[in-house]
């Protein structure tokens, strides 16, 4: 690679002069800058920002760590957070960790080994090794749609508890007893409190809950759940699913078997990412400020790596129904 020795070399100045073109150009001369510029597009210069970041003790990268990128919803997060970290001169690297541990890992152990000025994370799970061994690495962490368990770390999330209990109830006010839950990976706290919130809103009525495990968050398994509850009987009258990706799955399902929606089968989905709105049969959602979630943990973390000491927060945002076509009231 080209250093600053070999530009230095090839224009006939110090290195100090380089680098002040580089880093301070308005002390230079415009003679002795644009003879400097000319040697560094002719030999291909690039200058190494880690080396300086590390000399001046602080990096201008943040990271965002994701669940799955393959989700609008995150993308809006990681949009939230680019704004926050733009306005500041910082720049972010989004991960994805595919809702793998292994992967996870690999990503928390590179955020440290880079120094990066701190880590937005939604983490697969709030303890176990990987996790642990980040934390022993010094470098600052807010949690990012996902409650912190204590209070060691900030956290920006939404209340999925109560927005479950949205979902649930808006089922019964429209006159359905006979629900089902596509849920997704068990080991998701967010999945674990929309579970918790239906169930709720269903206690003491006389509505009978049926619960799907999916395989992952995607349409793929949505259409794999819509398949099952074609095969029930009797057959659910209503689905609420853990995400919008799958209600998209279990609508493609239903209206590939010819069943109506919502006349047959209402379905509600979660995130209200814009391909909720846009479907073949528009979707009632539960509506998550995904930007504002990434833009206020990008907020909180700058401030925790301020020079000023800032007290870590649990930010948490109240879900808001939307309702739409797929749940309009029966007849």
């Amino acid at each position: 690679m080209v250093g600053i020795k070999d530009v230095a070399k090839r224009a006939g100045v110090s290195i100090g002069t380089v680098s002040n073109v580089v880093n301070r150009p308005h002390v230079v001369a415009a003679a002795t800058r644009n003879r400097v510029l000319s040697v560094i597009e002719e030999l291909g210069y690039v200058r190494d920002e880690s080396a300086r970041q590390l000399r001046a003790g602080r990096s201008r990268i943040m990271g965002l760590l994701v669940l799955d990128l393959g989700n609008p919803f995150f993308v809006d997060v990681a949009r939230g957070a680019e704004q926050a970290a733009h306005a500041e001169g910082l720049n972010i690297i989004t991960c994805n960790s595919g809702q793998r541990s292994d992967l996870e890992a690999s990503y928390l152990a590179m955020f440290a080994e880079q120094r990066v000025r701190g880590v937005l994370l939604s983490p697969v799970a709030t303890s176990g090794e990987a996790l642990r061994a980040f934390r022993r690495s010094g470098t600052p962490y807010v949690f990012v749609d996902r409650k912190a368990p204590t209070s060691e770390a900030s956290s920006v999330a939404v209340d999925d508890i109560a927005g479950g209990a949205l979902a649930g109830r808006h089922l019964l006010e429209t006159g359905h007893h006979r629900i089902a839950f596509v849920n997704g990976p068990a080991i998701l706290a967010q999945c674990r409190d929309r579970e918790q919130g239906v169930r709720s809103a269903l206690t003491g009525s006389s509505a009978e809950l049926t619960v799907l495990e999916a395989i992952g968050l995607d349409v793929t398994s949505g259409r794999d759940a819509g398949a099952r509850l074609l095969g029930m009987s009797p057959r659910p009258t209503a689905v609420f699913c853990a995400n919008d990706l799958l209600a998209l799955g279990v609508l493609q399902a239903m209206v590939g078997a010819g069943v109506r929606v919502p006349d047959e089968m209402a379905i509600i989905g979660y995130d209200d990412i814009e391909f909720a709105g846009a479907a073949a049969v528009p979707l009632t959602s539960v509506r998550q400020p995904a930007q504002r979630l990434g833009r206020t943990a990008a907020e909180l973390l700058l401030a925790e790596t301020a020079e000023t000491t800032a007290e870590r927060q649990a930010v948490v945002f109240t879900p808001e129904l939307v309702v739409r076509e797929s749940t309009r009231v029966r007849r």
